[in-house]
């Protein structure tokens, strides 16, 4: 294989030993606190990824598109939970999703209905109904009437299982404190219950409740009555998530690599081949106290933070800047040698890249993990092909 310094740029690159550790330090969480993990793939969307993250005693994970599950599927994937919400037309792409177990979220009664005009259908539907527990995005709070009128509609429909309740916390990212995301996890927790007990008591018997978010999983205390917990970006971090003390700065295992193209010794700039569409334009770091990374953290080849904090200060489409209120290292970074750039936010830098050349620690390339990407329907071909 060849080395990252022989790779067109700008690259992906993601590290397989320290996604093996950020993976493990997840999923012993999750089990010390009595819970199983479904790993959210919506981040690396890579069946390679998934195969090292996958909970033992669970099996499944989460999606975030219908291309993805379809992806995952056909690469033997038995349990995949699809944690968005469909709407009724995309039901009968839903329903042709080659897994044994696919569930997805339903927060309408217009998807209920549409589910129970399909009951002639052969194939078995598995739903979660999805709980608001204050992010205000989707989902339906505890205590509105519609919760019952939506699990009422969907007990009438054949060859359905409301496998439960889930919800997703996202307001936990607009704190940045452990003890913060410990009390909205709590939160999550108590509005999965609330809506499982009014639903028992309504006659409607579900037993599942799956929670979670990156920060809520690695910063929540109490887990009792979940069922599952969801997280994602955990599996490689970023520098919101090492700011806020999710992943250690150390075990950020994905970054872009880019390949310095101008020098400006009066400008005391650097420019690099890694713009917005490459480092994405996400600025999640940027009200954070002393944890402002730019547009990401300059690294050597080797992954290395050898310039401190060293940051891309502006982007354009394919350009990326990288200034300092002092000198930069000119004779370090001469016109063609190779950086790493740690990015702010590691879902929406992935998004732009098919494929990560694939490390084990320093720049040596030991493999190459395809991904998928968009939202069009793949082939069950076209999916293996990538594998």
């Amino acid at each position: 294989m060849k080395t990252l310094a022989e790779c067109a740029t700008p690259a992906l690159v993601l590290d397989r030993n320290k996604l093996q550790i950020n993976a493990k330090r997840m999923l012993d969480q999750c089990h010390r606190r009595g819970t199983r993990l479904r790993p959210h793939m919506k981040t690396l969307k890579s069946i390679e990824a998934a195969r090292y993250c996958i909970d033992p005693q669970h099996g499944g994970i989460a999606v975030s598109t219908l291309r993805e599950a379809e992806y995952f599927a056909a690469l033997g994937i038995t349990d995949i939970q699809l944690a968005v919400c469909l709407p009724p037309d995309k039901l009968l792409r839903a329903v042709r999703v080659p897994s044994r177990k696919f569930s997805f979220f339903v927060d309408s009664i217009a998807t209920a209905r549409a589910l129970a005009a399909l009951a002639a259908s052969d194939r078995h539907w598995n739903i979660w109904i999805e709980i608001d527990c204050g992010e205000h995005r989707t989902g339906v709070a505890p205590d509105d009437p519609l919760l019952l009128e939506i699990a009422h509609c969907l007990s009438s429909v054949r060859n359905l299982s409301i496998e439960g309740v889930a919800t997703h916390a996202g307001q936990a990212y607009a704190v940045h404190e452990p003890a913060a995301h410990a009390r909205i996890a709590e939160v999550e927790r108590a509005a999965l219950l609330e809506a499982r007990q009014r639903l028992l008591r309504g006659g409607c018997d579900v037993r599942g409740a799956s929670a979670g978010s990156t920060p809520t999983a690695a910063h929540g205390e109490n887990f009792d009555g979940l069922s599952e917990l969801r997280a994602g970006v955990y599996m490689v971090g970023d520098l919101f998530q090492a700011a806020i003390g999710t992943v250690p700065m150390a075990d950020v295992a994905l970054s872009v690599l880019a390949t310095v193209i101008s020098h400006n010794r009066r400008r005391n700039q650097i420019v690099i081949d890694a713009g917005g569409l490459a480092l994405s334009k996400d600025r999640s770091t940027a009200e954070l106290r002393d944890g402002d990374g730019g547009y990401g953290i300059v690294a050597d080849i080797e992954g290395q933070l050898s310039f401190g904090r060293m940051s891309v200060r502006d982007v354009h489409q394919e350009h990326g800047e990288i200034r300092s209120a002092t000198p930069l290292p000119f004779e370090r970074l001469p016109v063609g040698s190779r950086v790493r750039i740690f990015p702010n936010h590691a879902c929406m830098t992935a998004a732009m890249y098919d494929s990560y050349w694939v490390v084990a620690g320093g720049a040596g390339v030991v493999d190459r993990w395809s991904r998928v990407n968009g939202w069009s329907s793949p082939t069950v071909e076209q999916a293996m092909e990538s594998a």
